[in-house]
């Protein structure tokens, strides 16, 4: 094998390889219900202008907000409305919010990246 055969080898096995935020769920797009469609606009909010807030409210979105009360769906919902600069300074636990649902629900994102196996957060 030449060195160009092993690079090709390469290179094609990191195009095949599965990403690690690929998962075995449906996609969004396999459901047209109103909780799927609020569900697609919440993942589209949560897609931010900064890669640190990205990598913590996407993966809390995919794996928690589905187990979330109401309440705190309703937090979630309004959290993503604000400014990427206050969500920045909460969930980097700089500061955090004053009403007290908005500050539970940034503790359950920041709990959540701290004890999943989420490298790319401990390296913020």
């Amino acid at each position: 094998m030449s060195l160009d055969d092993g690079l090709s080898a390469l290179r094609c096995s990191r195009i095949l390889a599965p990403h690690p935020f690929d998962s075995p769920r449906p996609t969004l797009n396999d459901d047209s219900s109103p909780e799927a469609t609020l569900r697609k606009r919440l993942y589209w909010h949560s897609r931010r202008g900064m890669w640190e807030l990205d990598l913590l409210l996407i993966p809390f979105l995919d794996a928690c907000y589905g187990d979330l009360s109401e309440a705190d769906r309703a937090a979630f919902q309004s959290l993503v409305e604000e400014e990427d600069q206050d969500l920045f300074a909460w969930l980097m636990r700089r500061e955090w919010p004053e009403e007290p649902s908005r500050r539970r629900i940034v503790k359950l994102i920041v709990e959540h990246a701290e004890t999943t196996d989420n490298d790319r957060y401990r390296n913020l």
